[in-house]
């Protein structure tokens, strides 16, 4: 978890340089490994603790778009 963490921080950096918010090389390359080295982690953590990531994924997608639908309702 700890590691995960610390990817995400480095993938915050990413994203800065990606937007133009700080200077850094190689960004598009930087980019994808840093996503999946934090894609990595939430598989190691889902097996870690037997989470069915793929359901619990496709149930939080449903409720996401369930809350943007009732959202941009009129009225």
């Amino acid at each position: 978890m700890q590691g995960f963490v610390g990817d995400v921080g480095d993938l915050m950096k990413i994203v800065m340089a990606k937007n133009g918010a700080r200077p850094m090389a190689d960004v598009e390359r930087k980019l994808g490994h840093e996503l999946a080295d934090c894609l990595w982690s939430v598989l190691v953590l889902a097996r870690l603790y037997d989470v069915d990531l793929e359901k619990e994924f496709h149930a939080t997608m449903a409720e996401i778009e369930g809350k943007l639908a009732r959202a941009n309702q009129p009225g």
